[in-house]
């Protein structure tokens, strides 16, 4: 058995989490977890959204999967997913975005993976505010190292998954400092890669192209926040963030997550989608060099999504929670 760390969430997080849980251990996942949570529900127990007991256990179980949860707005509190981040070093976010059966969308051969950059750039939090003058400035922090090694990953990702092509998305035609630099390093490594295609685009160019002819691209590679607006973008071509997965990146630790939000609202009703965290934990069961059962459980959830009356009603489906999940775990192998 292998100890993951397991972060419940808050508001519909316990419910897919319980669903992934059982999907699982349906599947003989080989698969033991340390619950510790972060956010609201730890703000309660401990005082703290993110407990040091939480960053101790990731570091010793090296992986973690995580549900959503909820920062305290107006409070002080630094977001719990930038902080995870920065404390882990987790330099990668990785988002497929992959056109699924049955899902209802305005494209079918949807096959994109993005790599955006996650511990700098505009997120780097470099922020002032010149009270007499009222005016506020924000500093975008592009470094040679941070740009290498999320460049690298993302054309060492393609080689390795047979990709064609790796695309830098910038703006070097207005800030030429940061995002030339980020240009110029990506044009470096590319030359270590002859087998893969390079190109670059600029992201106003690419907003554009996505919406048209999403086909056309294969692996991006992005700065933080160009990287945050074209997840989203790209989790829309598929079917939304309900269904597509995430996962934080790093030397020493991983973190794979549902991007959507807690949807407090609907929290305790049997009515919370498992896809997009079910999603994440096929990620992860991947980077756990576990890649049959991995596809068994892909394959298992792809076949229920390829029928609307297996599905939860926000696919259209009749299904609460329960049901989607006892449908995937027949499917089986």
């Amino acid at each position: 058995m292998q100890t993951i760390t397991l972060i419940p969430g808050d508001g519909i997080g316990p419910e897919i989490v319980q669903s992934v849980k059982e999907i699982l251990a349906a599947a003989n996942a080989g698969i033991s977890w340390e619950e510790i949570n972060a956010g609201e529900m730890a703000l309660a127990e401990t005082g703290q959204v993110l407990p040091q007991a939480l960053l101790d256990s990731i570091k010793k179980n090296k992986t973690a999967l995580k549900a959503p949860v909820t920062t305290p707005v107006g409070k002080g509190f630094k977001s719990v997913n930038v902080s995870l981040r920065q404390e882990l070093d987790l330099f990668v976010n990785l988002r497929p975005a992959k056109t699924i059966e049955g899902i209802k969308t305005r494209f079918d051969q949807v096959d994109i993976v993005l790599f955006r950059e996650n511990t700098e750039g505009l997120y780097a939090g470099l922020e002032i505010f010149d009270e007499r003058l009222q005016i506020a400035d924000a500093i975008k922090r592009v470094t040679r190292k941070g740009s290498e090694r999320i460049i690298r990953a993302a054309f060492e990702y393609a080689r390795k998954h047979n990709r064609k092509t790796v695309t830098l998305v910038h703006k070097a035609n207005i800030l030429k400092k940061t995002y030339g630099l980020f240009l110029d390093i990506g044009r470096e490594i590319s030359n270590e890669f002859p087998d893969i295609q390079f190109n670059d685009v600029i992201i106003d160019n690419l907003c554009m192209q996505l919406v048209k002819n999403p086909e056309k691209y294969d692996v991006l590679v992005a700065t933080n926040l160009f990287g945050d607006i074209l997840s989203d973008l790209m989790a829309g071509l598929v079917g939304g963030l309900g269904i597509v997965a995430g996962a934080n990146l790093g030397t020493d630790y991983a973190v794979f997550e549902a991007v959507h939000g807690s949807a407090p609202d609907i929290a305790g009703q049997n009515k919370a989608n498992p896809t997009a965290l079910l999603q994440s934990a096929i990620l992860m069961l991947h980077h756990l060099g576990k890649p049959e059962i991995a596809n068994n459980v892909e394959n298992a959830l792809f076949s229920t999504l390829k029928n609307q009356q297996f599905c939860t009603q926000d696919l259209g489906g009749p299904c609460g929670t329960t049901e989607f999940t006892q449908h995937i775990i027949a499917h089986l192998r």
